[in-house]
């Protein structure tokens, strides 16, 4: 027997979930997400259930059951990176910590609200963390940049602060490696107030992990090891300081030659991060970064009427860096909001994609 379920949310006709199952398995093919950085997801609205049950020959029943998997599977799968550019496993089994994480083949690709009139999409229940290599157009600089895209550590906002960062880098000779983390918490989040710190860092795990196959297969990948940068946006951007002062040891059993090469970035862009500061009376960084003289160039942006994470994120984070002797360049804004990506919008902030390359000519990366 089939089912399906139908979620409306009322305000856009846009099915909140389809499921269907067949046997004893039960597939998530769609939702409507309000908003990819959201922690919880909109769950008010009516909700219309169809069940169908129909006695027909087995053989029949096989057949049909196995056309309407297709066909609803084809709708709304799981999300699959642009033609000539493969998703790679990081992990060559079950990845470190995997009973924290999401059940497996559970993976949903989502619609998110509008950004600048074009739709976002996030993925949730990433069970299988992957990376996906965009090559330069044109000339190749050797620069390899990871990409941590945001999403509370709940979700990914794969397109916004994902796919189409590596449309930008790319045609500047940069590669483009956008890695897809496991979530949902896999990373520290707030709430009721109150700071969770996850039971395994799944997200850190999977960073960690990707630098060092990068830099293992940098021949391969056509990059300089001695210049690969990570940049992330608001978990995400938390993330890229993760790494940035977690690169000593990895917080996983060493597996292969790729765990032997460094996972220290050699620069770091966060854009408008979160997590660094818990928000308290007290003003200062999360005791969980721990800065020093080794944490690479940093560089910050951030919106002061950002209402999801605070601009003291990043106020915290350049201060430590400066005390640490770190090269930091900060740019704050007094309009942008949150989540605004590379999509042009009416504030001077979006404008920030090239306040990154001045600074990374700035310090030596890119020739003038």
């Amino acid at each position: 027997m089939a089912c399906h379920r139908i979620e409306n949310d009322g305000r856009s006709g846009l099915h909140t979930a389809q499921r269907f199952s067949i046997s004893s398995r039960t597939y998530c093919l769609s939702a409507w997400a309000p908003k990819v950085h959201a922690a919880e997801r909109l769950s008010s609205g009516r909700v219309n259930a169809v069940c169908c049950r129909v006695v027909i020959k087995p053989l029949l029943f096989a057949v049909c059951s196995a056309l309407a998997c297709n066909s609803l599977l084809a709708q709304n799968p799981a999300w699959q990176s642009s033609a000539g550019h493969k998703q790679v496993p990081i992990w060559p089994g079950n990845p470190p910590d995997a009973e924290y994480g999401p059940a497996a083949n559970t993976e949903t690709l989502e619609v998110g609200e509008t950004v600048e009139g074009q739709a976002t999409h996030g993925i949730y229940n990433v069970s299988r963390p992957t990376m996906t290599v965009y090559s330069p157009v044109g000339r190749n600089t050797g620069i390899g940049v990871v990409v941590f895209p945001g999403g509370g550590y709940q979700g990914l906002a794969i397109d916004l602060e994902g796919t189409e960062v590596c449309d930008w880098l790319t045609p500047k000779g940069i590669t483009c490696v956008l890695l897809k983390y496991r979530v949902p918490d896999s990373g520290p989040r707030e709430h009721q107030g109150r700071y969770i710190i996850p039971k395994a860092p799944m997200a850190l795990q999977d960073a960690q992990r990707t630098l060092g196959l990068i830099r293992y297969h940098a021949g391969e990948y056509h990059i300089d090891p001695r210049r690969v940068g990570v940049l992330g946006f608001s978990a995400g951007g938390h993330l890229a300081a993760d790494i940035s002062t977690h690169f000593d040891k990895r917080s996983y059993p060493p597996l292969d030659a790729a765990d032997k090469e460094s996972c220290r970035p050699n620069f770091a862009i966060a854009l408008y991060p979160g997590h660094l500061w818990r928000g308290s009376a007290e003003f200062e960084l999360n005791h969980d970064i721990p800065v020093t003289h080794q944490t690479p160039p940093t560089f910050l942006l951030h919106a002061e009427n950002d209402p999801e994470d605070s601009v003291f994120n990043s106020l915290v984070y350049y201060i430590a860096l400066k005390r640490a002797g770190v090269p930091v360049e900060m740019h704050l804004y007094a309009e942008g909001k949150h989540a605004f990506g590379l999509r042009r919008t009416k504030d001077p902030i979006t404008r920030w994609p090239e306040l990154v390359e001045t600074w990374l000519r700035t310090i030596g990366l890119i020739s003038p």
